[in-house]
């Protein structure tokens, strides 16, 4: 039993300056964390006790669905990450470290780095170890601090330049094999985030720099979180913002006839969607055709929208490019012949067709069937532009942003939008990583014919699942943990911390708690009622128990739960056995 003079629970009154949100703030004045640096924070004994428990959930969970843990290094050496597939969009956010000591000349590319994850060193550790089908269907997993090198750290925990990450990998011999793996994760995460006492979903994710066939992310639903889901409670739909398609294009849609000859109109400074909505040229947002030029691979490319939509961009993946971005305006005018706001893919009007890389259209225009464009020259436009007929498109794909309302493309009903922290992201990779002829995981399969490993990787947020717990876990007077991942389950608050009687039976209580399975604190400092109160509900305990004042002469103990607003009173008589059951009682449940 842990006493509060005894250890460092450094409480706070007021809120400090450098939080922005409420998660943040409770981090802080409640003791937990402290900030050491932008994006870097110390954990204090409460904060670290947390992580402990937040660690051997995780553990728990991952032991359990069959996956072997180690450690790997947080220093590594830079040559498997040149060498790897993703090192053109990683490289802009890992932490790097040139030359070699004193005197050495830095050379262009970094002799180590600081992991953000770990694919690039399983891969070539698992691979030079494995050599049949007999050693595989294996999961590793570590519990590790990275780094991620944030222009703008910010939210305390949820975006931090060092981070603790439990991440996994797995590695099959067949793609039937990875699949089952997949899912055994996938239920694994379930009651990893269920132990935790969170309210969470798994969505549909892109991929990202990470590649593979698919993923899955795991969100907390919070007011301020770092991403939007898009979900229908109906059908069960549900996936990130950047993978998130709807049933706004229906299935048996007819394609629009020509509504009369393409007609060029002159509409001197008009240079957005919003200026060609006003009069004199009334052309409605969901009536036009928005151009945009965008580079993928050092390739350029056009996109082509409705007027009223947004581009994602992280759907561009899904045309094949690696690393993607927006023309520049000097790049544009060479291709098409206008500056942009004057664009259009109409056949026959663009400058410099052949540079172009490939002309995409979201199948949302089909919508608009008849609309109005860019002419390819400054200052003027074309209206009654039809799809088939007249648009120069090489292919369609699902490239727009979906918006709240939509009709969910399984159920048909109005889709929901709501932000929400990621706390874990689990991708099927395939053989993206293990086919690399330099770093590579490779075996020989029962007709002796080599393969390669097909691979999943499997990560949480160790850190941010913290912070995720306290934003959505809290209420004006602090933080209310969850009986898994509270610093201490029971807090033991001494009215008067030199009463003798009093100490006994605290001690009785405590004693017996703990050896029924619970982490006891006891508040034993010398400050008046209020302030153990206060800092009660901002540490947020689950169970209060307070001894002393005119209970202690009638006879009694207070109990409370943090979530709670009624307190009980329990004769002294009573009060080991009733505070064994209620530990029992969480136990089980």
């Amino acid at each position: 039993m842990q006493r509060w003079s005894q250890t460092y629970i450094p409480t706070l009154k007021e809120s400090p300056a450098e939080a922005e949100i409420e998660s943040h703030k409770l981090l802080l004045r409640a003791g937990l964390v402290r900030r050491v640096g932008s994006g870097i924070y110390a954990y204090l004994p409460l904060g670290k006790r947390i992580l402990e428990n937040i660690m051997a959930a995780c553990r728990k969970a991952m032991d359990e669905a069959g996956c072997i843990e180690l450690l790997m290094p947080g220093v590594l050496p830079a040559e498997p990450w040149v060498n790897g597939p993703r090192w053109d969009v990683a490289r802009e956010v890992m932490f790097s470290v040139y030359g070699a000591g004193k005197g050495s000349k830095a050379p262009e590319e970094p002799q180590y780095v600081l992991g953000p994850t770990h694919e690039e060193v399983i891969t070539p550790l698992i691979g030079s170890e494995i050599s049949s089908y007999r050693d595989m269907g294996k999961t590793f997993y570590q519990v590790q601090t990275k780094f991620r090198n944030e222009i703008r750290p910010r939210y305390g925990l949820m975006r931090a330049r060092e981070f603790i990450m439990k991440d996994g990998y797995s590695f099959d011999a067949s793609d039937e094999a990875a699949s089952e793996t997949y899912h055994k994760i996938a239920a694994a995460y379930d009651c990893f985030f269920t132990m935790c006492g969170l309210k969470f979903i798994s969505v549909e994710a892109d991929t990202g720099i990470m590649g593979g066939d698919f993923s899955h992310e795991y969100m907390v639903p919070a007011e301020v979180g770092d991403d939007d889901i898009v979900f229908c409670q109906e059908s069960g739909y549900a996936a990130n913002i950047e993978k998130a398609t709807s049933g706004l294009v229906p299935s048996d849609l007819v394609d629009a006839e020509p509504a009369g000859d393409v007609e060029k109109f002159e509409t001197p400074g008009v240079v957005t969607i919003a200026a060609l909505e006003q009069d004199p040229y009334n052309c409605p947002a969901d009536q036009q055709y928005k151009t945009l030029l965008y580079v993928g691979d050092e390739k350029p490319f056009a996109i082509v929208l409705r007027g009223s939509d947004d581009l994602e961009e992280a759907k561009l993946g899904s045309l094949g490019y690696s690393v993607t971005r927006p023309a520049k305006p000097e790049e544009i005018e060479p291709i098409m012949g206008a500056k942009p706001g004057s664009l259009g893919v109409v056949k026959g009007t663009i400058k410099d067709r052949d540079a172009l890389h490939g002309i995409y259209a979201d199948h949302s225009i089909r919508l608009v069937g008849n609309g109005a464009t860019g002419a390819n020259q400054d200052g003027y436009h074309l209206r009654n532009v039809n799809v088939t007929r007249d648009l120069d498109i090489d292919r369609f794909a699902d490239l727009r942003t979906v918006k709240v309302g939509e009709p969910c493309p399984k159920s048909g009903q109005p889709l929901e939008i709501q932000r929400a922290i990621e706390v874990g992201h689990i991708f099927k990779l395939g053989e993206k990583f293990s086919r690399s002829e330099k770093f590579g995981a490779h075996f020989h399969d029962d007709q002796k014919q080599t393969k390669n490993a097909v691979m999943g990787c499997y990560g949480i947020g160790i850190s941010r699942t913290l912070q995720a717990i306290v934003e959505q876990c809290h209420d004006e007077n602090g933080i209310h943990w969850p009986w898994l991942m509270a610093p201490y389950q029971i807090l033991i608050v001494l009215l008067d911390p030199d009463m003798k009687e009093a100490i006994s039976l605290a001690e009785s209580i405590g004693l017996a708690a703990e050896k029924a399975g619970a982490s006891v604190l006891l508040d034993d400092r010398g400050e008046r009622p209020g302030v153990k109160f206060k800092d009660a509900d901002l540490v947020g305990i689950p169970l209060r128990l307070t001894i002393g004042g005119r209970g202690l002469k009638n006879g009694i103990v207070e109990l409370k739960w943090r979530h709670e607003s009624e307190r009980q009173e329990i004769p002294i008589e009573d009060a080991v056995s009733v505070v064994e059951n209620l530990v029992r009682e969480q136990a089980e449940a």
